[in-house]
């Protein structure tokens, strides 16, 4: 069942480092925790969700950096990390505390800047969470963090490229950088994700 609200929050999320930016604009309901917003901006951006992710922000009661993620003992060491599903968004993001920092996947390290833009009244008749606009095509998984990217593009726009056969086959055949469409983004539930997830 899903719980009722009156308003949404305006967030637009830009991935760091890329030139020009990749960026998407979402609306997501006032209810929704951290974890509903990691689901929200994985199915916007076009991530396939099969890393870990965290938030970086500061807490407005104490004015210290916190994280917000999946808390793992194995690899969390001495840091403490807040889980993302207790974590309410509207506890954190306030009109004067508007910015995030959100990184998926360690390992290829995408960074992301989450800036809360406007708070407004829910809609007549729309559905929630609902991507609004973007810019430019999500760069694939796995293939390196930004600097893999910028490697990838230039291999397969240049069929004399060594590793152009390679990666233009890695990437299924095609890839259009420039390519992004609102109407083609869809929103999975959050709560299905999670238990699919993590049981």
């Amino acid at each position: 069942m899903k719980k009722k609200f009156d308003r949404v929050y305006q967030f637009k999320i830009t991935l760091k480092g890329t030139r020009p930016l990749v960026w998407r604009r979402i609306q997501v309901p006032e209810t929704y925790t951290f974890w509903d917003l990691h689901v929200a901006i994985q199915d916007a951006m076009g991530w396939s969700d099969y890393h870990l992710h965290e938030f970086e922000l500061v807490d407005p009661s104490t004015g210290a950096k916190t994280a917000i993620g999946m808390p793992d003992e194995e690899f969390d060491f001495d840091k403490k990390i807040l889980p993302d599903w207790k974590q309410k968004i509207a506890d954190w993001f306030f009109l004067e505390n508007r910015s995030a920092n959100y990184t998926y996947d360690f390992g290829d390290g995408w960074r992301h800047t989450v800036k809360l833009e406007k708070i407004l009244p829910r809609g007549n008749n729309v559905d929630y969470p609902k991507c609004v606009d973007g810019k430019r095509a999500c760069p694939p998984e796995d293939c390196g963090g930004v600097w893999g990217y910028e490697d990838l593009l230039k291999a397969i726009k240049n069929p004399q490229h060594e590793r152009h056969e390679e990666l233009l086959v890695w990437i299924g055949g095609e890839f259009d950088p420039e390519h992004f469409d609102v109407e083609e983004v869809r929103f999975d539930d959050p709560a299905v994700r999670r238990k699919m997830a993590f049981g």
